[in-house]
C-alpha cells in the first residue's frame, strides 16, 4: 500500500524535520532551494544560455520579493517555448483508432497525473546531496542522493513518489531521479561514493543495468541503497539482480528497518557492504537504553559480517555521542550537514577520505570500498 499524504486534521502525527515539516519551515525550504536554482542558473557563463538567464532576470523583475513565481513562469516560458519546436526524435505512429488499448498498459488502470507527467517530460527534479561522516574523524566520505521537485506545492520528495505509485508511474519517476542524481555526482570530489536510494521494483527492473552502464560515474563510488522492508520471497531476485552490479564494483547497504534484526534473514542473504540503521533508532537515542542495547547489538552483528553500520537522521549533539560511544562510525543527519542542491558547496567535503574502520579493526573500511591508497 503507498503511503498517501496525510489530511492536516490528523492530530498527534508526528514528523521527521527530514521529512514533513511545519508549514512556515517547509515554504522557507521551498524558497531556499527556488533562491539556489535562481543562482544556479544566473552563475552559468555559458554564451548559449545568454538568452535563458536575460529571460529569467525579466521574470525576477516582474516578480519582486516572490521568487517562486518568478521561478515558475521562468520554467513555464522555457515548458512553451520547447513546445513550439520540432521534436528530432522519431515519433512512433499512433494506433489505429478503434484498437484496443495494449493490456498492461498503466494509463487503463490509473488515472492521468498532469505535473506528475510533466516532471517526467522536462525533468522538473533535481539532486540534492547530503554529507555522510566517519565518526571517527570527522572527514566527509560519501553523499547520499535525494531528488527535490520544484513546484509551487512545497510537497516533500514522499508525497511526489507516493503519487507516483498511485498513478502507476512510480518506476519511472526513480528511473528520473536516479538520472539526476549520477548526473549532479559528477560533480561532487571525486573520491566519495555516491548513495542512490532504489525500490524493489527498480532493483528488478532491466533498465537498471542499462542505466548504469551509460553513466560515467566509476562503479566503485556507487553504493546502492535498498530498504530492508522487501518482501522474502523477494531475496532472490534481488540478489540475482543486483549481482551483476555487484560483481562490477558497486556496494549494496540495507537499511535495517523495525525491531532488532527484523531484516537479519535478508541481511544475511545479501551480505552488504553496509547496513543502515533505521531512523526510529537514532531519534532521542541518548534518552533511551533499550534501544541503545539494540544499537550496540546491531554494531557487532555489522562487524561480524564484515559490513560497515551507518546512522541517519542525526539531529543533536546528544545523538551523535552516543552513536559514537555505542561504536557508530559513520553517519548523517543535520547536526552533521544538511542536504544541498548547490556543486559550491558539495567541493567543501574534498577533504581526503581516511581510514574508516569499526572498533577492532575488523569491519570493512572506506579505504576498501572505494580501493584508495
Amino acid at each position: 500500500m503507498s503511503k498517501r499524504k496525510p489530511s492536516l486534521n490528523n492530530a498527534g502525527m508526528k514528523a521527521s524535520p527530514e521529512t514533513v515539516e511545519p508549514p512556515v519551515k517547509q515554504l522557507r525550504g521551498l524558497r531556499r532551494q527556488v533562491l539556489e536554482i535562481i543562482d544556479e542558473v544566473l552563475s552559468d557563463s555559458s554564451q548559449a544560455t545568454d538568452a535563458v538567464r536575460e529571460q529569467l532576470r525579466q521574470h525576477i523583475a516582474a516578480h519582486p520579493g516572490r521568487p517562486e513565481e518568478a521561478l515558475l513562469e521562468h520554467l513555464s516560458s522555457l515548458r512553451s517555448e520547447q513546445a513550439g519546436q520540432p521534436d528530432p526524435a522519431p515519433q512512433v505512429d499512433p494506433a489505429p483508432q478503434g484498437d484496443p488499448t495494449p493490456q498492461g498498459d498503466p494509463s487503463s488502470q490509473h488515472p492521468s497525473s498532469p505535473r506528475l507527467e510533466a516532471v517526467l517530460r522536462d525533468r522538473m527534479l533535481m539532486t540534492a546531496f547530503q554529507p555522510v561522516f566517519d565518526l571517527t574523524t570527522g572527514i566527509v566520505v560519501g553523499a547520499e542522493a535525494l531528488t527535490r521537485f520544484v513546484s509551487d506545492s512545497g510537497d516533500p520528495a514522499e508525497y511526489w513518489f507516493a503519487e507516483a505509485e498511485d498513478k502507476g508511474l512510480r518506476t519511472d519517476l526513480e528511473f528520473a531521479a536516479l538520472e539526476s542524481g549520477l548526473k549532479a555526482a559528477l560533480d561532487l570530489p571525486p573520491h566519495l561514493f555516491v548513495a542512490l536510494k532504489l525500490s524493489e521494483a527498480v532493483c528488478l527492473d532491466p533498465r537498471l543495468p542499462v542505466l548504469f552502464e551509460q553513466t560515467p560515474v566509476a562503479p566503485a563510488r556507487v553504493i546502492l541503497e535498498v530498504s530492508g522492508k522487501f518482501p522474502p520471497d523477494q531475496a532472490a531476485s534481488l540478489d540475482a539482480a543486483v549481482a551483476p552490479l555487484r560483481s562490477a564494483g558497486m556496494r549494496l547497504s540495507i537499511e535495517n528497518t523495525g525491531s532488532f534484526f527484523a531484516g537479519a534473514s535478508h541481511i544475511l542473504r545479501l551480505k552488504p557492504e553496509m547496513i543502515k540503521l533505521d531512523w526510529n533508532l537514532t531519534a532521542a537515542l541518548n534518552r533511551d537504553p533499550l534501544r541503545q542495547e539494540l544499537v550496540e547489538a546491531e554494531v557487532g552483528f555489522a562487524r561480524k559480517i564484515g559490513a560497515v553500520l551507518t546512522a541517519q537522521r542525526i539531529e543533536t549533539e546528544a545523538e551523535l555521542a552516543t552513536l559514537k560511544g555505542l561504536g557508530v562510525t559513520v553517519g548523517q543527519g543535520f547536526r552533521l550537514g544538511r542536504p544541498s542542491v548547490q556543486p559550491r558547496e558539495w567541493a567543501k567535503w574534498g577533504g581526503r577520505a581516511r581510514h574508516l574502520a569499526s572498533p577492532g579493526g575488523r569491519g570493512r573500511t572506506l579505504r576498501t570500498w572505494l580501493n584508495l591508497t
